[in-house]
């Protein structure tokens, strides 16, 4: 994708121009008409389109391949030759997206500038993709507890389709970290990753983002969906998108085409869709703040993304991970974590989820010590905390019980941590608490603690009576 197309119906105009540029080391192809013209883009796009705007004999005229182009190649910049020009052809070729317009006969060292110029724009599009492709790449996700697996595991298994994909989960989770995943993984891989963030688009400017706009001012203006043709598009908190907007995006995902705004030619796009959300989109649809057409549209895979509470095995591999990225993007220190700051992360509550860990992290490196472990003295201890002396100040719920049931209560609480710690791991438990494991397993009962799966994972509980009758 880097030589130039000419297309001119004049046999001497496109060979004169062509060694003019293979002269200036371009290499170049050629075409008589639009049928050789729409032959050779479609069997590899060139880095560069130039283009006569009137062919005889053609079945499209300049105008008509100028929208075929920017509709299936957006990244061609088309430059437009023309001997008939005047200013209203001029707008017309830039209204719909040429990158410049040249009259016949025309100065060869303007036509140069033009066309070093739009090699330029291509290039840094193609660089911009590239970017955007290590970006995917370097998407990792990161863990190995049994929730984790069992969500990979789905994703792994929708990489190699087009089917469309919901991602839920709380806040902060890694839903975009899992959307990048399958588009990493799969056959459009090399094609763009666009996010949609539904909630901090302008509600009146959506519709211009998504599709773009026309204008005789700024003529073609692409939208998101647009720039995501032949990739993913990624609706991020997809519930927030306007009931409005939320029927043209199902138009969209029944016709895989639109018009942009102010404009009145369809534009083509080939989009693989994955949503994600943390509401529950059912009653979002009974209370008619979501189209359930649109629901069952992108609900095609739903895939739960666990909270970091759901993967708490998984917070010294997350933790070490995010020491290691603030290495290399900002030289912050590489510092190992202290047996005691895993445990009290562990421990931890995480109403932000992986986001929450992450920004922990960083936050620990930038203030704490440039050398040695982390120590638990260094992060915040959310319950229990220790006074200048070394003694334990208890919670005043806790304080005001009677010794037998604040023993239960504390030593309920303590196993349903270790427990959750290390993903319902019985035999792992009573190694760190300090129990054999028979002994565990009737201190449990006595407590009223039971395990059961949740995403994968097994997971500590109370065990609720039945409500009488």
């Amino acid at each position: 994708m880097s030589d130039i197309l000419i297309v001119d119906d004049e046999r001497d105009i496109r060979e004169l121009v062509s060694d003019i540029l293979e002269d200036e080391g371009y290499s170049t192809r050629l075409a008589a008409n639009s049928d050789e013209c729409m032959s050779s883009i479609n069997a590899e796009p060139p880095g560069l389109l130039i283009l006569d705007i009137w062919l005889k004999d053609s079945r499209m005229d300049g105008i008509d391949i100028l929208k075929a182009v920017k509709r299936d190649n957006p990244d061609v910049p088309v430059v437009i030759i023309s001997g008939h020009g005047n200013i209203e052809i001029a707008v017309a070729a830039i209204k719909q997206g040429a990158y410049d317009f040249i009259e016949k006969p025309f100065n060869i060292d303007q036509l140069m500038v033009v066309i070093r110029r739009a090699m330029e724009t291509s290039r840094l599009r193609r660089e911009n993709a590239s970017l955007k492709r290590q970006e995917v790449s370097c998407s990792d996700m990161i863990g190995k507890s049994a929730s984790f697996r069992a969500m990979q595991g789905q994703l792994d298994k929708v990489t190699k389709s087009n089917g469309r994909v919901m991602l839920s989960g709380p806040a902060g989770s890694g839903k975009e970290i899992a959307a990048r995943y399958i588009h990493a993984h799969s056959n459009r891989a090399n094609a763009p990753f666009v996010t949609v963030n539904c909630a901090g688009i302008e509600p009146e400017r959506v519709e211009e983002v998504l599709f773009g706009r026309e204008s005789s001012e700024r003529g073609v203006e692409s939208g998101l969906l647009e720039e995501a043709h032949g990739g993913v598009v990624y609706f991020d908190e997809v519930a927030d998108m306007p009931l409005g907007t939320q029927s043209k995006i199902l138009r969209v995902l029944v016709d895989q085409q639109f018009q942009r705004v102010g404009g009145s030619d369809k534009v083509r796009v080939d989009l693989r869709v994955i949503s994600s959300t943390n509401r529950d989109l059912e009653q979002e649809i009974a209370a008619e703040r979501f189209r359930e057409e649109l629901y069952h549209r992108l609900n095609v895979v739903p895939i739960a993304v666990p909270s970091l509470e759901e993967r708490r095995e998984d917070i010294p591999v997350l933790a070490q991970h995010f020491i290691e990225m603030c290495n290399d993007t900002q030289g912050l220190p590489v510092r190992e974590l202290s047996d005691e700051a895993v445990a009290l992360l562990q421990t931890m509550t995480w109403p932000g989820n992986v986001r929450q860990l992450k920004n922990l992290i960083e936050r620990v490196l930038i203030l704490g010590d440039s050398t040695g472990p982390i120590e638990a003295r260094e992060l915040p201890n959310e319950e229990e905390k220790a006074d200048e002396t070394g003694r334990v100040v208890l919670s005043g719920a806790l304080a005001t019980l009677p010794l037998r049931e604040a023993r239960e209560a504390f030593e309920r609480e303590y196993l349903l941590t270790q427990i959750n710690r290390f993903g319902g791991n019985i035999s792992r438990t009573a190694s760190f608490v300090g129990m054999e494991r028979s002994a565990l397993h009737r201190k449990l009962k006595s407590l009223g603690v039971v395990t059961s799966n949740k995403s994968g994972a097994r997971v500590a509980q109370i065990d609720e009576p039945e409500p009488a009758e």
